[in-house]
Protein backbone atom coordinates (compact mmCIF):
# COMPACT_ATOMS: atom_id res chain seq x y z
CA UNK A 1 0.00 0.00 0.00
CA UNK A 2 1.50 3.43 -1.14
CA UNK A 3 1.68 6.25 1.49
CA UNK A 4 -1.31 8.80 1.71
CA UNK A 5 -0.23 12.09 2.16
CA UNK A 6 -2.45 14.58 3.78
CA UNK A 7 -1.71 18.54 4.41
CA UNK A 8 -4.43 19.34 7.38
CA UNK A 9 -3.47 23.09 5.42
CA UNK A 10 -4.03 22.23 1.94
CA UNK A 11 -0.48 23.33 1.25
CA UNK A 12 1.22 21.22 -1.66
CA UNK A 13 3.66 18.61 -0.02
CA UNK A 14 7.52 19.22 -0.55
CA UNK A 15 8.77 17.10 -3.28
CA UNK A 16 12.43 16.56 -1.65
CA UNK A 17 13.05 13.47 0.09
CA UNK A 18 15.83 13.34 2.84
CA UNK A 19 18.33 10.47 4.49
CA UNK A 20 18.09 10.92 8.21
CA UNK A 21 21.24 12.12 8.57
CA UNK A 22 20.25 15.16 6.02
CA UNK A 23 17.04 16.10 8.50
CA UNK A 24 19.62 15.93 11.27
CA UNK A 25 21.81 18.75 9.11
CA UNK A 26 18.33 20.72 8.65
CA UNK A 27 17.93 20.66 12.00
CA UNK A 28 21.70 21.29 13.07
CA UNK A 29 21.56 24.80 10.65
CA UNK A 30 17.89 26.35 11.80
CA UNK A 31 19.63 25.76 15.49
CA UNK A 32 23.05 26.69 14.96
CA UNK A 33 22.86 29.25 12.13
CA UNK A 34 19.29 30.45 12.15
CA UNK A 35 19.15 30.58 15.72
CA UNK A 36 16.06 28.90 16.87
CA UNK A 37 16.24 26.74 20.38
CA UNK A 38 16.20 23.64 20.12
CA UNK A 39 13.40 23.50 22.36
CA UNK A 40 11.70 25.77 20.51
CA UNK A 41 11.47 23.17 17.58
CA UNK A 42 10.82 20.55 20.02
CA UNK A 43 7.63 22.56 21.21
CA UNK A 44 6.76 23.26 17.82
CA UNK A 45 6.85 19.14 17.04
CA UNK A 46 4.65 17.90 19.75
CA UNK A 47 2.45 21.31 19.23
CA UNK A 48 2.11 20.14 15.62
CA UNK A 49 1.66 16.43 16.21
CA UNK A 50 -0.98 17.47 18.90
CA UNK A 51 -3.01 19.51 16.29
CA UNK A 52 -2.53 16.57 13.59
CA UNK A 53 -4.57 14.14 16.73
CA UNK A 54 -7.20 16.58 16.81
CA UNK A 55 -7.73 17.22 13.17
CA UNK A 56 -7.93 13.55 12.78
CA UNK A 57 -9.58 12.15 15.92
CA UNK A 58 -11.42 14.95 17.02
CA UNK A 59 -13.65 13.12 19.83
CA UNK A 60 -10.94 10.78 21.79
CA UNK A 61 -10.23 11.83 25.26
CA UNK A 62 -8.06 9.20 26.49
CA UNK A 63 -4.76 9.49 25.17
CA UNK A 64 -1.65 7.18 25.99
CA UNK A 65 1.48 8.64 24.96
CA UNK A 66 4.58 5.94 25.05
CA UNK A 67 8.26 7.57 25.38
CA UNK A 68 11.61 6.35 24.58
CA UNK A 69 14.82 8.65 26.33
CA UNK A 70 15.89 10.22 22.94
CA UNK A 71 14.15 13.72 21.26
CA UNK A 72 11.35 11.90 19.97
CA UNK A 73 10.07 11.48 23.62
CA UNK A 74 10.70 14.80 23.96
CA UNK A 75 8.32 15.56 21.28
CA UNK A 76 5.79 12.77 23.06
CA UNK A 77 6.28 15.16 26.72
CA UNK A 78 5.26 18.15 25.13
CA UNK A 79 2.17 16.21 23.26
CA UNK A 80 1.26 14.52 26.46
CA UNK A 81 1.74 17.98 28.45
CA UNK A 82 -0.32 20.12 25.76
CA UNK A 83 -3.33 17.58 25.93
CA UNK A 84 -3.36 17.37 29.62
CA UNK A 85 -3.57 21.11 29.74
CA UNK A 86 -6.65 21.12 27.55
CA UNK A 87 -8.41 18.64 29.42
CA UNK A 88 -7.61 15.58 27.49
CA UNK A 89 -7.02 11.95 30.06
CA UNK A 90 -3.35 11.80 29.79
CA UNK A 91 -1.34 8.86 30.99
CA UNK A 92 2.75 8.69 29.74
CA UNK A 93 4.37 5.11 29.51
CA UNK A 94 7.73 5.58 30.00
CA UNK A 95 10.16 3.53 28.24
CA UNK A 96 13.80 3.77 29.26
CA UNK A 97 15.62 5.13 32.43
CA UNK A 98 14.68 9.11 32.68
CA UNK A 99 17.78 9.39 34.67
CA UNK A 100 19.06 9.49 31.04
CA UNK A 101 17.33 12.23 29.57
CA UNK A 102 19.45 15.27 28.48
CA UNK A 103 19.26 18.31 26.69
CA UNK A 104 15.94 19.61 24.95
CA UNK A 105 14.06 16.21 25.72
CA UNK A 106 15.16 16.83 29.59
CA UNK A 107 13.73 20.12 29.61
CA UNK A 108 10.62 19.10 28.07
CA UNK A 109 10.08 16.33 30.47
CA UNK A 110 10.61 18.64 33.65
CA UNK A 111 7.78 21.29 31.70
CA UNK A 112 5.55 18.19 32.01
CA UNK A 113 5.82 16.85 35.24
CA UNK A 114 5.47 20.75 36.21
CA UNK A 115 2.27 20.63 35.25
CA UNK A 116 1.55 17.75 37.46
CA UNK A 117 1.69 15.09 34.55
CA UNK A 118 4.12 11.84 35.22
CA UNK A 119 5.32 9.27 34.14
CA UNK A 120 4.36 5.83 35.09
CA UNK A 121 6.58 2.47 33.68
CA UNK A 122 5.27 1.00 30.98
CA UNK A 123 3.08 -2.04 31.13
CA UNK A 124 0.57 -3.34 28.50
CA UNK A 125 -2.46 -3.34 30.10
CA UNK A 126 -2.36 0.01 30.51
CA UNK A 127 -2.86 0.14 26.68
CA UNK A 128 -6.58 -1.21 26.99
CA UNK A 129 -8.37 0.94 27.75
CA UNK A 130 -7.57 4.02 25.55
CA UNK A 131 -8.75 6.07 22.45
CA UNK A 132 -5.59 6.35 20.74
CA UNK A 133 -1.67 5.82 21.37
CA UNK A 134 0.76 7.78 20.78
CA UNK A 135 4.47 6.20 19.37
CA UNK A 136 7.46 8.72 20.68
CA UNK A 137 10.00 5.76 21.35
CA UNK A 138 12.37 6.11 18.52
CA UNK A 139 13.31 8.77 16.07
CA UNK A 140 15.16 8.75 13.03
CA UNK A 141 18.52 7.61 13.85
CA UNK A 142 17.67 4.23 15.04
CA UNK A 143 20.02 1.78 12.52
CA UNK A 144 19.95 -1.33 14.18
CA UNK A 145 17.38 -3.78 14.74
CA UNK A 146 14.97 -3.17 17.53
CA UNK A 147 15.95 -5.81 20.59
CA UNK A 148 14.86 -6.61 24.08
CA UNK A 149 11.86 -4.50 26.18
CA UNK A 150 12.07 -1.76 22.88
CA UNK A 151 11.13 -5.37 20.87
CA UNK A 152 8.39 -6.33 23.54
CA UNK A 153 7.07 -2.33 23.80
CA UNK A 154 6.43 -2.12 20.18
CA UNK A 155 4.87 -5.95 19.91
CA UNK A 156 2.41 -4.88 22.35
CA UNK A 157 1.65 -1.38 20.90
CA UNK A 158 0.42 -3.31 17.88
CA UNK A 159 -1.72 -5.63 19.76
CA UNK A 160 -3.68 -2.78 20.29
CA UNK A 161 -7.12 -2.08 18.61
CA UNK A 162 -6.99 1.79 18.90
CA UNK A 163 -5.39 4.05 16.31
CA UNK A 164 -1.61 4.54 16.96
CA UNK A 165 0.10 7.86 15.61
CA UNK A 166 3.80 8.39 15.10
CA UNK A 167 5.91 11.26 15.53
CA UNK A 168 8.30 12.16 12.92
CA UNK A 169 8.32 7.80 12.08
CA UNK A 170 6.82 4.84 13.33
CA UNK A 171 9.59 3.41 15.70
CA UNK A 172 11.47 0.28 14.07
CA UNK A 173 11.32 1.95 10.61
CA UNK A 174 14.65 2.48 9.18
CA UNK A 175 14.40 6.21 7.78
CA UNK A 176 16.49 5.77 4.83
CA UNK A 177 15.70 2.27 3.01
CA UNK A 178 11.96 1.81 4.45
CA UNK A 179 12.83 -1.80 6.02
CA UNK A 180 12.01 -2.75 9.43
CA UNK A 181 14.57 -3.38 11.94
CA UNK A 182 12.92 -6.72 13.50
CA UNK A 183 10.03 -4.93 14.60
CA UNK A 184 7.84 -1.46 13.62
CA UNK A 185 5.25 0.27 15.09
CA UNK A 186 2.41 -0.07 12.78
CA UNK A 187 0.63 3.76 12.75
CA UNK A 188 -2.44 4.86 11.44
CA UNK A 189 -0.98 8.15 11.26
CA UNK A 190 2.66 9.60 11.14
CA UNK A 191 3.70 13.15 10.85
CA UNK A 192 7.05 14.11 9.88
CA UNK A 193 9.09 16.97 10.64
CA UNK A 194 11.69 19.69 8.97
CA UNK A 195 12.01 17.56 6.14
CA UNK A 196 10.39 14.47 4.16
CA UNK A 197 12.47 10.88 5.11
CA UNK A 198 12.68 8.72 2.25
CA UNK A 199 12.10 5.52 3.86
CA UNK A 200 8.73 6.21 4.93
CA UNK A 201 7.55 6.58 1.23
CA UNK A 202 8.69 2.50 -0.11
CA UNK A 203 9.79 -0.52 1.36
CA UNK A 204 7.65 -1.45 4.05
CA UNK A 205 7.30 2.07 4.98
CA UNK A 206 4.15 2.78 3.19
CA UNK A 207 2.08 0.21 5.02
CA UNK A 208 3.34 1.43 8.78
CA UNK A 209 2.92 5.09 8.13
CA UNK A 210 -0.63 4.96 6.92
CA UNK A 211 -1.60 8.62 6.43
CA UNK A 212 1.57 11.21 6.75
CA UNK A 213 1.28 14.29 7.12
CA UNK A 214 4.20 17.21 7.30
CA UNK A 215 5.11 20.01 9.60
CA UNK A 216 8.26 22.26 8.61
CA UNK A 217 8.60 23.68 12.27
CA UNK A 218 8.12 26.91 10.53
CA UNK A 219 11.77 26.99 9.72
CA UNK A 220 13.36 29.28 7.16
CA UNK A 221 13.36 28.03 3.83
CA UNK A 222 16.44 29.14 3.26
CA UNK A 223 18.05 26.37 5.08
CA UNK A 224 16.83 23.48 2.32
CA UNK A 225 19.59 25.43 -0.24
CA UNK A 226 22.10 23.72 2.46
CA UNK A 227 21.16 20.44 2.18
CA UNK A 228 21.15 18.94 -1.32
CA UNK A 229 18.68 16.31 -1.35
CA UNK A 230 18.92 12.91 -4.08
CA UNK A 231 15.36 11.57 -4.08
CA UNK A 232 12.14 13.32 -4.82
CA UNK A 233 8.62 12.32 -4.44
CA UNK A 234 6.85 11.80 -7.47
CA UNK A 235 3.16 11.92 -8.33
CA UNK A 236 0.58 12.45 -11.57
CA UNK A 237 -0.36 16.05 -10.55
CA UNK A 238 3.03 17.21 -10.59
CA UNK A 239 3.91 15.93 -13.41
CA UNK A 240 0.77 15.59 -15.47
CA UNK A 241 2.01 19.10 -17.17
CA UNK A 242 3.71 17.33 -19.53
CA UNK A 243 1.03 15.66 -21.40
CA UNK A 244 0.48 18.99 -23.63
CA UNK A 245 -2.51 19.46 -26.29
CA UNK A 246 -2.08 17.81 -29.36
CA UNK A 247 -1.89 20.66 -32.49
CA UNK A 248 -5.20 20.51 -34.38
CA UNK A 249 -2.94 19.19 -37.75
CA UNK A 250 -1.41 16.30 -36.09
CA UNK A 251 -1.06 13.15 -37.98
CA UNK A 252 -0.62 9.59 -36.67
CA UNK A 253 3.15 9.55 -37.86
CA UNK A 254 3.07 12.21 -35.31
CA UNK A 255 2.56 9.92 -32.57
CA UNK A 256 4.98 7.64 -32.96
CA UNK A 257 4.85 3.97 -33.72
CA UNK A 258 5.64 1.23 -30.97
CA UNK A 259 6.80 -2.19 -31.58
CA UNK A 260 5.67 -4.99 -28.62
CA UNK A 261 7.54 -8.29 -28.28
CA UNK A 262 6.10 -11.37 -26.73
CA UNK A 263 3.07 -13.66 -26.26
CA UNK A 264 4.56 -17.19 -26.16
CA UNK A 265 2.44 -19.63 -26.21
CA UNK A 266 -0.25 -19.38 -22.79
CA UNK A 267 0.53 -15.70 -22.56
CA UNK A 268 -0.63 -13.77 -25.72
CA UNK A 269 -2.64 -11.57 -22.85
CA UNK A 270 0.26 -10.16 -21.76
CA UNK A 271 1.61 -9.08 -25.01
CA UNK A 272 -2.15 -7.78 -25.43
CA UNK A 273 -2.14 -5.27 -22.59
CA UNK A 274 0.76 -3.86 -23.06
CA UNK A 275 0.12 -3.10 -26.63
CA UNK A 276 -3.33 -1.63 -25.77
CA UNK A 277 -1.69 0.40 -22.87
CA UNK A 278 0.78 1.90 -25.50
CA UNK A 279 -2.24 3.14 -27.59
CA UNK A 280 -4.83 4.21 -24.85
CA UNK A 281 -1.80 6.58 -23.54
CA UNK A 282 -1.76 8.25 -27.30
CA UNK A 283 0.72 6.57 -29.48
CA UNK A 284 0.00 6.51 -33.26
CA UNK A 285 0.94 3.05 -34.20
CA UNK A 286 1.05 0.12 -32.62
CA UNK A 287 2.71 -3.38 -33.77
CA UNK A 288 3.07 -6.54 -31.89
CA UNK A 289 4.83 -9.45 -32.79
CA UNK A 290 3.98 -12.56 -31.55
CA UNK A 291 4.24 -16.36 -32.18
CA UNK A 292 2.47 -17.25 -35.58
CA UNK A 293 -0.39 -19.93 -34.07
CA UNK A 294 -1.86 -17.02 -32.06
CA UNK A 295 -1.04 -13.58 -33.68
CA UNK A 296 -4.11 -13.89 -35.73
CA UNK A 297 -6.29 -13.80 -32.32
CA UNK A 298 -4.97 -10.25 -31.53
CA UNK A 299 -7.45 -8.34 -34.06
CA UNK A 300 -10.63 -10.37 -32.94
CA UNK A 301 -10.96 -8.15 -29.76
CA UNK A 302 -8.69 -5.27 -30.71
CA UNK A 303 -8.17 -4.58 -34.63
CA UNK A 304 -5.86 -1.32 -34.22
CA UNK A 305 -3.29 -3.37 -33.00
CA UNK A 306 -1.26 -4.87 -36.22
CA UNK A 307 -0.04 -8.43 -34.87
CA UNK A 308 2.59 -10.01 -36.55
CA UNK A 309 3.37 -14.06 -36.49
CA UNK A 310 7.39 -14.43 -36.48
CA UNK A 311 9.56 -16.89 -35.47
CA UNK A 312 12.69 -16.34 -36.64
CA UNK A 313 14.90 -12.88 -35.92
CA UNK A 314 15.87 -12.44 -39.61
CA UNK A 315 11.82 -11.65 -40.46
CA UNK A 316 11.76 -9.13 -37.00
CA UNK A 317 14.25 -6.51 -39.23
CA UNK A 318 12.21 -4.69 -41.00
CA UNK A 319 9.68 -4.27 -38.18
CA UNK A 320 12.21 -2.88 -36.08
CA UNK A 321 13.40 -0.37 -39.16
CA UNK A 322 10.01 1.41 -38.55
CA UNK A 323 9.26 1.60 -35.57
CA UNK A 324 10.42 4.46 -32.92
CA UNK A 325 10.58 2.19 -29.78
CA UNK A 326 10.57 -0.96 -28.84
CA UNK A 327 8.68 -3.02 -25.72
CA UNK A 328 10.24 -6.79 -25.17
CA UNK A 329 9.58 -8.96 -22.57
CA UNK A 330 5.49 -9.28 -21.72
CA UNK A 331 5.08 -12.90 -22.10
CA UNK A 332 8.14 -13.41 -24.07
CA UNK A 333 8.78 -16.94 -22.60
CA UNK A 334 12.43 -18.04 -21.92
CA UNK A 335 12.41 -20.74 -24.63
CA UNK A 336 14.90 -20.48 -27.71
CA UNK A 337 11.91 -18.45 -29.04
CA UNK A 338 12.26 -15.79 -26.70
CA UNK A 339 16.01 -16.10 -26.64
CA UNK A 340 15.91 -15.58 -30.16
CA UNK A 341 14.10 -12.18 -29.98
CA UNK A 342 15.96 -10.59 -27.28
CA UNK A 343 19.21 -11.16 -29.21
CA UNK A 344 17.41 -9.48 -32.40
CA UNK A 345 17.10 -6.44 -30.65
CA UNK A 346 20.11 -5.96 -28.33
CA UNK A 347 22.31 -3.65 -30.58
CA UNK A 348 19.20 -1.77 -31.29
CA UNK A 349 19.99 1.99 -31.24
CA UNK A 350 16.39 2.83 -30.86
CA UNK A 351 14.88 3.24 -27.30
CA UNK A 352 13.92 -0.40 -25.72
CA UNK A 353 11.62 -0.94 -22.91
CA UNK A 354 12.53 -4.55 -21.07
CA UNK A 355 10.16 -6.28 -19.02
CA UNK A 356 9.28 -9.75 -17.42
CA UNK A 357 10.75 -12.38 -19.34
CA UNK A 358 13.49 -10.47 -21.37
CA UNK A 359 14.54 -9.26 -17.88
CA UNK A 360 15.34 -13.20 -16.91
CA UNK A 361 16.84 -13.81 -19.92
CA UNK A 362 18.88 -10.55 -19.08
CA UNK A 363 19.97 -11.99 -16.16
CA UNK A 364 21.45 -15.37 -17.64
CA UNK A 365 23.57 -13.62 -20.01
CA UNK A 366 23.83 -9.52 -18.74
CA UNK A 367 24.67 -7.03 -21.33
CA UNK A 368 23.77 -3.10 -21.48
CA UNK A 369 21.32 -2.00 -24.43
CA UNK A 370 22.48 1.83 -25.53
CA UNK A 371 19.23 3.28 -24.47
CA UNK A 372 16.90 1.33 -22.28
CA UNK A 373 14.26 1.33 -19.57
CA UNK A 374 14.13 -1.87 -17.08
CA UNK A 375 11.48 -2.20 -15.51
CA UNK A 376 12.46 -4.96 -12.88
CA UNK A 377 10.20 -5.72 -9.73
CA UNK A 378 12.45 -7.22 -6.69
CA UNK A 379 12.18 -11.38 -7.63
CA UNK A 380 13.08 -10.20 -10.98
CA UNK A 381 15.63 -7.16 -9.64
CA UNK A 382 17.56 -9.83 -7.14
CA UNK A 383 18.35 -11.83 -10.53
CA UNK A 384 19.83 -9.25 -12.15
CA UNK A 385 22.10 -8.49 -9.61
CA UNK A 386 22.83 -12.31 -8.21
CA UNK A 387 21.30 -11.54 -4.96
CA UNK A 388 18.30 -12.45 -2.91
CA UNK A 389 14.77 -10.66 -2.65
CA UNK A 390 15.19 -9.98 0.87
CA UNK A 391 18.63 -7.95 0.03
CA UNK A 392 16.73 -5.98 -2.51
CA UNK A 393 13.88 -4.83 -0.04
CA UNK A 394 16.04 -4.61 2.57
CA UNK A 395 17.56 -1.31 0.80
CA UNK A 396 15.40 -0.42 -2.56
CA UNK A 397 17.23 2.91 -2.79
CA UNK A 398 20.98 0.82 -2.87
CA UNK A 399 19.24 -1.73 -5.39
CA UNK A 400 18.20 0.80 -7.98
CA UNK A 401 21.49 2.11 -8.07
CA UNK A 402 23.47 -0.98 -8.20
CA UNK A 403 20.77 -1.68 -11.19
CA UNK A 404 21.71 1.21 -13.11
CA UNK A 405 25.91 0.98 -12.72
CA UNK A 406 25.43 -2.71 -13.83
CA UNK A 407 23.42 -2.29 -17.20
CA UNK A 408 22.85 1.62 -17.69
CA UNK A 409 20.34 3.37 -19.19
CA UNK A 410 16.96 4.14 -16.94
CA UNK A 411 15.57 1.85 -14.16
CA UNK A 412 12.70 1.08 -12.45
CA UNK A 413 12.58 -0.92 -9.40
CA UNK A 414 8.43 -1.71 -9.01
CA UNK A 415 6.80 -2.53 -6.18
CA UNK A 416 5.08 -0.18 -3.27
CA UNK A 417 7.21 3.13 -3.58
CA UNK A 418 8.11 1.99 -6.80
CA UNK A 419 11.71 4.25 -8.10
CA UNK A 420 12.87 5.44 -11.17
CA UNK A 421 16.38 6.58 -11.71
CA UNK A 422 19.42 7.06 -14.84
CA UNK A 423 22.86 7.91 -14.17
CA UNK A 424 22.19 12.09 -13.88
CA UNK A 425 18.52 12.26 -11.61
CA UNK A 426 17.87 12.07 -8.55
CA UNK A 427 16.12 8.97 -7.14
CA UNK A 428 12.18 9.32 -7.93
CA UNK A 429 9.70 7.63 -5.45
CA UNK A 430 6.37 7.47 -7.01
CA UNK A 431 3.64 8.09 -4.22
CA UNK A 432 0.01 7.22 -6.25
CA UNK A 433 -0.86 3.63 -6.63
CA UNK A 434 -2.50 0.78 -4.03
CA UNK A 435 -2.41 -2.93 -3.06
CA UNK A 436 -5.06 -3.95 -5.43
CA UNK A 437 -2.67 -3.60 -8.18
CA UNK A 438 -0.80 -6.22 -6.96
CA UNK A 439 -2.40 -8.85 -10.26
CA UNK A 440 -1.16 -10.44 -12.76
CA UNK A 441 -0.94 -8.25 -16.18
CA UNK A 442 -0.44 -4.63 -14.14
CA UNK A 443 3.48 -4.38 -15.30
CA UNK A 444 2.62 -5.35 -18.87
CA UNK A 445 0.61 -2.60 -18.39
CA UNK A 446 2.93 -0.06 -17.19
CA UNK A 447 5.57 -1.33 -19.87
CA UNK A 448 3.10 -0.90 -22.75
CA UNK A 449 2.31 3.15 -21.72
CA UNK A 450 6.05 4.16 -21.29
CA UNK A 451 6.96 2.72 -24.46
CA UNK A 452 3.79 4.22 -25.56
CA UNK A 453 5.32 7.66 -24.15
CA UNK A 454 8.64 7.39 -25.52
CA UNK A 455 6.93 7.00 -29.19
CA UNK A 456 5.19 10.20 -28.38
CA UNK A 457 8.74 12.39 -27.62
CA UNK A 458 9.17 11.96 -24.32
CA UNK A 459 13.26 11.03 -23.22
CA UNK A 460 13.27 7.46 -21.64
CA UNK A 461 13.79 9.21 -18.22
CA UNK A 462 10.61 11.78 -19.09
CA UNK A 463 8.25 8.10 -20.07
CA UNK A 464 9.65 6.53 -17.26
CA UNK A 465 8.72 8.81 -14.53
CA UNK A 466 5.12 10.26 -15.92
CA UNK A 467 4.43 6.71 -16.75
CA UNK A 468 4.84 5.01 -13.50
CA UNK A 469 2.70 7.85 -12.12
CA UNK A 470 0.05 7.91 -14.69
CA UNK A 471 -0.15 4.31 -14.02
CA UNK A 472 -0.43 4.03 -10.68
CA UNK A 473 -3.13 7.02 -10.49
CA UNK A 474 -4.86 5.04 -12.92
CA UNK A 475 -4.79 2.62 -10.64
CA UNK A 476 -5.92 4.46 -7.98
CA UNK A 477 -8.95 5.45 -9.69
CA UNK A 478 -9.71 2.25 -11.17
CA UNK A 479 -9.54 0.63 -6.94
CA UNK A 480 -12.23 3.50 -5.80
CA UNK A 481 -14.56 0.26 -6.80
CA UNK A 482 -12.55 -1.96 -4.69
CA UNK A 483 -9.23 -3.14 -4.46
CA UNK A 484 -9.88 -6.73 -4.20
CA UNK A 485 -10.45 -8.13 -7.76
CA UNK A 486 -8.81 -5.19 -9.25
CA UNK A 487 -7.91 -6.19 -12.96
CA UNK A 488 -5.29 -5.03 -14.83
CA UNK A 489 -7.70 -4.59 -17.92
CA UNK A 490 -9.79 -2.43 -15.62
CA UNK A 491 -6.86 0.61 -15.84
CA UNK A 492 -7.55 0.85 -19.47
CA UNK A 493 -10.24 3.74 -19.44
CA UNK A 494 -8.19 5.33 -16.64
CA UNK A 495 -4.89 5.53 -18.43
CA UNK A 496 -6.81 7.12 -21.41
CA UNK A 497 -8.58 9.59 -19.36
CA UNK A 498 -5.40 10.91 -17.81
CA UNK A 499 -3.25 10.60 -20.67
CA UNK A 500 -6.02 13.84 -21.15
CA UNK A 501 -5.43 16.11 -18.11
CA UNK A 502 -6.38 19.23 -20.39
CA UNK A 503 -10.29 17.68 -19.91
CA UNK A 504 -10.18 17.06 -16.09
CA UNK A 505 -11.88 19.73 -14.33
Amino acid sequence: MNSILVNMDNNIFPLPLYRASQVRELDRIAIEEMGIPGICLMERAGSGAFAILKFYYPDVRRITVVCGIGNNGGDGYVLARLAYLAGYDVTVLQIGDTSRLKGDALIAFKSMTNVGLQAQAFAEKKLSIVDIVIDALFGTGLDREVMGQWRLVIEALNRCTCPILSIDIPSGLHADTGAILGVAVHAKNTVSFIGLKQGLFTGDGPDYCGKISFDDLQVPSTIYKAVKSTVTRLDYESLKTALSKRSRVAHKGTFGHVLVIGGDSGMIGAARLAAEAAARVGAGKISLVTRNAHAALINLTRPEIMSHGIETAEQIVPLLNKVNVVAIGPGLGQSIWGRAMLDAVKNLQKPIVVDADALNLLAKKPFRFSNSVLTPHPGEAARLLETSTTDIKADRFAAIRALQLRFGGVCILKGAGTLVTDSDSQIGVCTDGNPGMAGGGMGDLLTGIIAGLIAQGFSTIEAAKLGVCLHAHAGDHAALEGERGLLSSDLLPWVRHYANPELLS
